[in-house]
Parts: structure tokens; sequence; C-alpha cells
């Protein structure tokens, strides 16, 4: 499958927008240029070899402090450059559960 074969509509970057990933258990974090973006997914250019690094599944940091940041993973590597897919979030874990409201209706 190449770079090009996107299902949505992507954003190209001119200079590209510097951006962080970082290991889900945060052991490591390389700097990155995201050249392009679309729904589901991302191409970036890494910065420093990615060799033995895992990338089944890693964060995407979008900010410096983290704030903004996509979970993902590796679909396809050219050179310097790698295809990231978003995963999806967990509907269960990222809804907060809020206590069901008592009835204050008494019988009269």
């Amino acid at each position: 499958m190449a770079f090009g074969d996107r299902k949505h509509e992507r954003v190209d970057f001119e200079r590209g927008i510097l951006v962080y990933i970082m290991g889900i258990d945060g052991t490591w974090r390389r700097d990155c240029t995201m050249i392009d973006v679309s729904q589901t997914g991302a191409r970036l250019c890494i910065k420093g070899s990615f060799e033995g690094l895992d990338l089944k599944e890693f964060f995407l940091l979008l900010s410096s402090t983290g704030l903004a940041y996509r979970r993902c993973r590796m679909v396809r590597v050219d050179g310097d450059q790698i295809g990231v897919e978003f995963l999806a979030r967990d509907k269960a874990t990222s809804k907060k559960k809020l206590p069901r409201p008592q009835s204050t209706d008494e019988p009269a």
C-alpha cells in the first residue's frame, strides 16, 4: 500500500509540523515532522534512528507538553518516513461514569 492510498482526504504541510512519538510506557521519545495528516492517520518523518523501537503501539504527541496526543500504530515504512494509523479510543474508559441521580420525589 502506497502513501497515496488514503480513504480520507489529507492535509499536506508545506514545511511539516514538529511533533514527537513516545513509547506507551514512556521509556523513549523521538522528534518527528508530520508531513501530512488525515482523519485516520498521518505520515511522519522520524529524526534519528527508530530501529529497535516498539512501533506496534505508541503515542503521537502533538504538543511539547503532551496535552494533545493520539494513540497510533505504524502501518508502513519508507526510509526515514513512517505511515501511522490512529487507534480508536476505548469508549468504555474514555467516558467518565457519572453517578445516577437519586430520585427526590416522595409519595405524598
